[in-house]
């Protein structure tokens, strides 16, 4: 698993601009996709909170099993390009070029699935609570601490990258949705962070409080003043910023970098031991000889 996440930093580094610009705005599609499906799922839903948030989890897990099978690059599994980096495969400005245009490539498609669902008045499904659930939920990723927002974003990274480690672990391809499926809905039902899926989230909740129109909120009896502080400056500098950070930490340090140190001492390990041996071969055949 380690020898193939060498070779997967080192292939993501050396694609052309235009060709992961365009994967990556496949993935950031699908992420946006996977978190339509979050909201339809946990709207109106009378489980317990949890189990609201597992079945949540659970069709959230469609994104980055799409990204996997289907090949996107995803900024948050990225990050992943430091144990290339580490092992000066690629050079530091290469892994950083690397992360810009994956993250923007994942932010248009993040903001074409966003038009199409608000053109598709999603929002007024269920009479309205449909966008009000997603009204609170971009809400609720805005009143976090910067603090907060970041270990979050640290705790959801280490669990997807976790997760992309494992499929690292086979070619079969139902075995890769399998291992996906339970980090992913473990970080989105504990209410970690995700970079990529607040590009969609958040924004989303900014464009309903703006533009549903005063019939919307009537329809769904509350106030659009509620939700004053869904704002584009408030989402870069009390969310994006953080969980971006976090991300990276959580994927990119914990995992990766925490893999490659691991690996760096027991090829240590292995060669004092080899070491060792030879020493103790030619020591041996030396006396033979003596004799």
């Amino acid at each position: 698993m380690y020898q193939y996440a060498e070779n997967y930093g080192v292939t993501k580094s050396a694609r052309g601009h235009k060709q992961s610009i365009a994967l990556a705005i496949f993935a950031g599609a699908f992420i946006a996709l996977a978190f339509v499906f979050y909201i339809t799922v946990t709207t109106g839903s009378t489980a317990s909170w949890g189990g609201v948030r597992l079945l949540g989890g659970l069709a959230f897990s469609l994104g980055l099993i799409l990204v996997v099978v289907c090949g996107g690059e995803l900024f948050t599994s990225t990050v992943l390009n430091t144990v290339a980096w580490a092992q000066k495969l690629i050079t530091t400005r290469d892994m950083f070029i690397c992360w810009v245009r994956v993250f923007i490539g994942n932010f248009i498609g993040a903001i074409l699935i966003l038009l199409l669902v608000f053109a598709a008045k999603m929002h007024d499904l269920d009479g309205g609570a449909w966008g009000l659930n997603a009204l609170h939920i971009a809400q609720h990723k805005l009143h976090h601490t910067w603090g907060q927002a970041f270990a979050l974003g640290i705790l959801c990274n280490m669990l997807v990258c976790l997760g992309v480690w494992m499929t690292f672990a086979t070619k079969d391809v139902l075995t890769k949705v399998v291992l996906l499926i339970l980090p992913v809905a473990m970080f989105v039902s504990s209410g970690f962070e995700h970079s990529i899926a607040n590009l969609f989230m958040v924004p989303f909740g900014i464009v309903i409080a703006n533009f549903a129109g005063s019939g919307f909120f009537e329809t769904v009896g509350v106030s659009a003043a509620e939700f004053s502080d869904l704002t584009v400056s408030h989402f870069i500098f009390h969310n994006l910023i953080p969980v971006v950070l976090g991300n990276i930490v959580g994927g990119g340090v914990l995992v990766g970098l925490g893999f490659w140190a691991v690996s760096n001492q027991e090829k240590n390990a292995t060669q004092t031991l080899s070491h060792k041996e030879n020493t103790e071969s030619q020591t041996l055949a030396s006396r033979q000889l003596n004799r």
